[in-house]
């Protein structure tokens, strides 16, 4: 049976108890052992660590100790998988740009706050997009800086109403990238959990994770 870790705090706006409540029966469901956690002084547990599949981080706007942030990154360096959302993954440790270079990705706006906005796959072979069609979401639209080594599965435009100097910028939504011997997937949906009863964002994440895994 696969192991997966989620580990779920800091700011209480992104839901991260609820969002973890979603997703850990739907990895069970897909044949992991999913331990949750709500205090980042579990990545300090090499064993454990080392013993995983996967980890999902629901931690936005934190700080990471220094022995912290190396047991997470010593896992991923090793093989372990992290997948992961929205500020859950992608705005939790500012400060910490080694962690960023393994998400490949640091949020760092969202014009217009919550707005109606296109999600469009560009990748239609990948297991994680596969039979997957643009679709729409009413939630934060994320500005991005991201490494161009990703691997974008999906992309979003801004229209430039709320900042019209990204006027048809093309962002990715949805990628995935290795950091030394550990696959990582990132998807930018999923401000509230609400988000994911859109069926394309929740299906998406779900497969990103299992694609993630050891």
């Amino acid at each position: 049976m696969k192991k997966a870790l989620m580990v779920w705090g800091g700011w209480e706006g992104h839901e991260p108890k609820l969002c973890t409540d979603l997703f850990a029966p739907l990895l069970r469901e897909r044949g992991f052992e999913v331990t949750i956690a709500d205090n980042l002084d579990i990545y300090l547990n090499t064993e454990l660590m080392m013993a995983l599949d996967l980890v999902v981080p629901v931690w936005t706007m934190g700080t990471i100790t220094r022995e912290q942030e190396k047991g997470l990154l010593g896992a991923i360096a090793s093989g372990v998988g992290l997948a992961g959302w929205h500020g859950g993954m992608a705005d939790s440790f500012r400060n910490n740009t080694e962690y960023q270079w393994m998400v490949g990705g640091q949020w760092v706006a969202h014009p217009g706050n919550i707005i109606d906005y296109e999600v469009n796959i560009i990748d239609h072979s990948d297991p994680i997009t596969a039979g997957i069609n643009d679709f729409k979401m009413h939630s934060e639209q994320y500005y991005m800086h991201v490494d161009p080594a990703n691997q974008v599965l999906a992309t979003t435009t801004f229209s430039g109403e709320y900042a019209a100097w990204v006027t048809g910028t093309v962002m990715p939504v949805v990628w995935k990238r290795m950091w030394q011997q550990g696959k990582v997937f990132y998807s930018s949906l999923g401000h509230h959990a609400s988000d994911f009863s859109v069926p394309e964002a929740k299906e998406i994440q779900i497969r990103g994770m299992v694609w993630a895994s050891k």
